[in-house]
C-alpha cells in the first residue's frame, strides 16, 4: 500500500507501534528508502513515541580495507551487513543488549563502543536495512520514497553543492541498483511517498 505523507512525516506509521506493543518478545521495525526521504526523521519520531532505541545503517558502511570491486558490485555490498547482523539484529531478536562500534566512513575508523539495553521495540533506519539477508528478521518494514526534484533540493540543503554531486554520482545510483535488484519496495509492509 502506498500513500502520500502529510508534511513529510507519515502519520499512518503510528498504528504500527500500537500493533507491536502488545506482542510477546522483542519487535524490530525497519525503515528503508531513498536518501533524503526522511528515514531518520521518521525513526526519531517513532522512537520518541515508543521510547525505544534507533539503530542507523550509516554506522555500518563497509570499511575501506574490506572494499573490493567484487564486493562493491553486489547490491548493498558497500554495507557491512554481516557485522550489522551479528552485532545488532541477532541480539535484538534474542532480546539481548546490543554493543557495537559505529563506523565513521569519512574518517575510515571505528568509534567508541555503544551499548543499548534490551527493549521491547527497536527501530533500524537507513538504506539497505531491508536487504534480503536482513529482511526476514524484522516484524515490520517501511519504505520511504521521495520525488527526484525534492530529493535533490533536500540533499543540496543538507550537504551543499559538493555533497549533492557525490550523491548524484555515487550514492543514489548504488541505492537505486539495490532497490531494483533486491525488489526492496515490494518486500515492505508499508510504502510511503513523501
Amino acid at each position: 500500500m502506498s500513500r502520500p505523507a502529510e508534511e513529510g512525516i507519515p502519520e499512518e506509521t503510528t498504528p504500527l507501534l500500537e500493533e507491536l506493543a502488545g506482542r510477546d518478545g522483542p519487535a524490530v521495525i525497519a525503515i528503508d528508502g531513498r536518501c533524503a526521504a526522511g528515514k531518520t526523521t521518521l525513526a526519531e519520531r517513532l522512537a520518541r513515541e515508543a521510547g525505544c532505541a534507533v539503530f542507523h545503517m550509516d554506522d555500518f558502511f563497509l570499511p575501506v580495507s574490506l572494499q573490493t570491486p567484487e564486493r562493491l558490485a553486489q547490491p548493498g555490498g558497500n554495507m557491512d551487513l554481516e557485522r550489522f547482523l551479528s552485532e545488532v539484529l541477532r541480539p535484538l531478536r534474542a532480546g539481548k543488549e546490543v554493543t557495537y562500534r559505529p563506523y565513521d566512513c569519512a574518517e575510515d575508523r571505528f568509534g567508541d563502543a555503544v551499548t543499548v539495553p534490551a527493549g521491547d521495540l527497536s527501530i533500524v533506519e537507513g538504506a539497505y536495512s531491508c536487504h534480503p539477508s536482513l529482511c526476514r528478521l524484522y516484524d515490520r518494514r517501511i519504505f520511504l520514497s521521495v520525488g527526484k526534484e525534492e530529493q535533490i533540493r533536500r540533499i543540496r540543503q543538507r550537504n551543499g553543492e559538493e555533497g549533492l554531486a557525490v550523491y548524484l554520482q555515487k550514492w543514489i545510483p548504488m541505492e537505486e541498483r539495490y532497490f531494483l535488484q533486491c525488489d526492496t519496495k515490494n518486500r515492505c509492509d508499508l510504502c510511503i511517498d513523501v
